[in-house]
């Protein structure tokens, strides 16, 4: 064969003529604008409500179903995960797993940013090349204003969750160190076999003037497992020789009832907490090192052996927070009896700076409030344990499903400056469930007053332990209300008292219903 002629080009092996260029482009998927401002929105209103749908419209359909196949998965799994946890345990378990929180926020986070950006790209890609300065900025205040309308509950959601988990994590030891909770129970049974469970409110009265924390306020709430009937027992800050429970430590160092360091001053109920464990500190085999709450420990231990029923858990609120808490919900309502005192001392003679004067439905922001549950001035004991009753009762009122929903943050926040507890983390759903049962079911109270077989300077404690029981146990026949003996309770002590009103009777017995 000849040889091509010398600095030819030709190939050694011709072939068919390339394709022309043309071809190529026709096989490329069109793209595709939108018909003015009208149909800008619609593309991009259809890119958010299905995110990926608009870029896949536009001709951008890599990039459309990169994120609208994702998009229905997530879907598809979110309404199979939500048909699941219907229930209202699943929900409650959610609120009280701090893990699961803080991964339902970041998630939450996370796909607003990626839908944000979906509709962005959107928008950008279905828009007409040429279009008005005044379409331009139409079109994107709508996407603007699209993403913060729906963006917002989900933003909202995540603050939520992330709040809620750290005030779980705050409050609730993962692993509580107190030497008197409960240590047999389980998952499969939260109350250890118990038909009752026993929580002791405390209301610690912190001052800056002091050190430590005074328990002034004191409540016992006995809750029947299976039904939630609950009993309140409302105990004076003076009832003197608190005892202990008999095998206990603190029953060998007080068999005839705690005397602290021998001050008359020192025998009082409310000095149990900050004075054991400054004369006894580790008496109960827990380390206040190891974060343990020594006086909650004993103060339990105290309302155990002088009430004879056991007491399982403590929540302590700090009233300087109370404050805080009230301001929360935007403040409460209560019907003022009489004068109540801001500041003052009636043994040093020292005079209020002001007083909240009394009628019905006074509206209280935190500082009058607080001051309500807890001016002294003037009054007694017996009288602030009522008013204190009165605003417990007037918060629940104020913090209705929406309030709560308003200033949930609020809340949680004061909560977490101002509650101490030893109820075990994993046990809260539980007890949420069991709070949902109390709402319906009846609650009874009961208040330890002066009366014929009854002083906090001298008690009967057999009689103390006897009416409790009867409270919890009541026989089938109420007792007579003549009955000296009978455990007050607290109804209509929130009632309005003026001239103008009928005075309601505040004494009931042990073993009617009421209020609490």
């Amino acid at each position: 064969m000849a040889e091509p002629p010398h600095g030819s080009t030709a190939p050694e092996h011709p072939g068919p003529p390339p394709a022309p260029r043309r071809g190529r482009r026709r096989r490329l998927r069109p793209r595709r604008r939108a018909a003015g401002l009208r149909g800008t929105i619609g593309v991009t209103l259809m890119g958010a409500v299905v995110p990926g749908s608009g870029l896949v419209w536009t001709g951008r359909r890599l990039l459309g179903l990169l994120v609208l196949v994702p998009f229905l998965l997530a879907t598809a799994y979110a309404a199979g995960t939500a048909s699941r946890v219907a229930d209202l345990r699943t929900l409650v378990d959610l609120a009280m797993d701090p893990a699961r929180l803080k991964t339902f926020a970041a998630v939450a986070v996370l796909a607003l940013v990626l839908w944000a950006g979906a509709v962005w790209l959107t928008y950008r890609h279905a828009r007409p090349v040429r279009r008005t300065r005044a379409a331009t900025v139409a079109g994107n205040a709508f996407v603007l204003l699209l993403v913060v309308v729906v963006g917002a509950p989900l933003g909202l959601a995540a603050r939520y969750a992330t709040v809620q988990a750290d005030l779980v994590e705050t409050v609730f030891e993962e692993a509580p160190l107190s030497a008197t909770i409960p240590r047999d129970v389980t998952e499969a049974d939260p109350w250890g076999g118990r038909d009752r469970v026993n929580v002791l409110l405390l209301g610690g009265d912190g001052s800056d003037s002091r050190a430590g924390v005074r328990t002034d306020s004191l409540i016992l709430a006995s809750i029947e497992t299976a039904t939630g009937k609950t009993v309140l027992f409302s105990l004076p800050r003076n009832l003197m020789r608190a005892q202990f429970p008999e095998g206990s430590a603190l029953h060998d160092l007080y068999p005839d009832g705690f005397t602290g360091e021998g001050d008359p001053a020192a025998y009082m109920l409310n000095a149990v907490y900050g004075q054991v464990p400054l004369l006894h500190p580790g008496v109960l085999g827990a380390s206040a090192a190891e974060g343990a709450d020594e006086g909650a420990d004993a103060l339990k231990l105290a309302v155990a052996g002088s009430l004879g029923i056991d007491v399982d858990y403590y929540v302590l609120v700090n009233l300087r927070g109370f404050e805080q808490v009230v301001d929360a919900i935007g403040g409460i309502t209560v019907d003022v009896n009489e004068p109540v005192a801001i500041n003052g001392n009636t043994d040093a003679g020292i005079e209020p700076t002001a007083w909240i004067e009394p009628g019905p439905d006074q509206h209280l922001d935190g500082f009058h409030a607080l001051w309500f549950a807890r001016g002294r001035y003037g009054s007694d004991d017996y009288r602030r344990m009522e008013r204190q009753r009165c605003a417990v009762d007037a918060i629940i009122e104020a913090a209705d499903p929406m309030t709560l929903l308003r200033r949930y943050t609020g809340l949680a926040e004061a909560g977490m400056d101002i509650v101490t507890t030893d109820i075990p983390r994993e046990l809260l759903p539980d007890l949420v469930g069991l709070g949902l049962r109390m709402k319906d079911a009846k609650v009874r109270s009961v208040v330890f007053r002066p009366s014929e077989r009854f002083s906090s300077a001298d008690p009967d404690y057999e009689h103390v332990r006897a009416m409790v029981a009867r409270a919890i146990d009541p026989p089938e026949r109420a007792v007579r209300k003549s009955d000296p003996d009978r455990a007050r309770g607290t109804e209509g002590s929130c009632a309005w008292t003026g001239e103008d009103a009928d005075v309601v009777d505040a004494g009931v017995d042990s073993s009617a219903p009421g209020p609490g």
